[in-house]
């Protein structure tokens, strides 16, 4: 039986498959945690030592939806029966609904200044990775060493010059305001990404087709698109998860027209303090649309971390 000295033994492949499912059990333990936390009563959610085992109940999502005030049982009793499901939970909590809260607000802001960001950046990204890459740009190394050169701070350090330029541009509390700084925070990972991907497309490709009488941005549209769709997908999804999750500037220049889910969160308060239910249920609801984006472009971001990877 022939053996090649590049091919893992038996013992090394259950070592490392042991490994790897080590790994994604305790990586996956906080993801866990936060979503059971959200099918916990308020008194499960803070018992100490922590329930494992619990009743679930759909409380922490009622809280995170509605306004509710506490009333006396008179009140109560003139309200009359709840017709919902949500109501009874409401109700044997000695509180009425008074109305939606702000979450769905703020969830709806995050996904317009993250998707927006995003889709900007995309397009503004490509643009200039295909001018670094294609052609003859003056200082070339120059310029994009120092778009390079923006990300070897971290944003927050110019906040402060940012919340004073955005205040004389009326931009504070604007969707415009944080769509435009989030895409100039990541056009310089675009940029960057995408000159990587689009050097690895042969430029022979874009020769025949200016030959064939393409103009030059049929040719970039119909050749180098197509063969870049790999990397644009797996930048997008490294510049969704900046602005979907970015909280110190959310913090710092919204706070009601355009506040977005992160900041608002934790503010989430319950009849006897901090509703950590309600908290949990709130990010597991915010974790699931960039899961969901990055499930279904996960084969183009396998292939774009490689890309390029093997020369023939």
């Amino acid at each position: 039986m022939s053996y090649s000295v590049t091919s893992p033994s038996v013992r090394t492949k259950w070592f490392a498959g042991i490994l790897v499912v080590g790994y994604a059990l305790i990586t996956l333990m906080p993801l866990v945690w936060i979503i059971a936390t959200g099918f916990k009563s308020p008194s499960d959610a803070i018992s100490y030592p922590p329930k494992v085992t619990f009743e679930p109940t759909m409380e922490g999502y009622v809280n995170l939806f509605t306004t509710r005030t506490r009333v006396t049982e008179e009140t109560l009793a003139t309200v009359g029966e709840p017709t919902t499901w949500y109501e009874r939970i409401v109700r044997a909590q000695g509180m009425v609904i008074t109305g939606p809260s702000r979450y769905g607000e703020r969830f709806m802001n995050s996904v317009i200044i993250g998707f927006g960001s995003t889709l900007l950046c995309m397009v503004l990204g490509t643009a200039a990775a295909y001018a670094f890459s294609r052609f003859r740009v003056p200082m070339k190394d120059d310029l994009l060493f120092f778009i390079l050169s923006t990300r070897m701070m971290p944003p927050i350090a110019v906040a402060i010059p940012i919340f004073l330029m955005f205040r004389q541009l009326g931009l504070n509390d604007t969707y415009l305001g944080m769509i435009l700084l989030y895409t100039a925070v990541n056009l310089s990972l675009s940029v960057w990404l995408l000159k990587g991907f689009i050097d690895e497309i042969p430029i022979e490709y874009e020769e025949a087709a200016l030959i064939d009488g393409y103009t030059r941005f049929q040719a970039f549209y119909k050749v180098v698109l197509p063969q870049a769709a790999t990397g644009i997908a797996s930048t997008a999804i490294f510049c969704l998860i900046f602005a979907w999750n970015e909280y110190a500037f959310a913090v710092l220049l919204t706070s009601g027209n355009a506040q977005t889910a992160p900041p608002f969160i934790p503010t989430i308060i319950g009849v006897a303090g901090k509703d950590w239910p309600a908290v949990a249920a709130g990010a597991t609801i915010f974790l699931m649309p960039v899961m969901v984006f990055t499930i279904l472009l996960r084969k183009h971001l396998l292939r774009g971390i490689t890309f390029g990877a093997v020369r023939k």
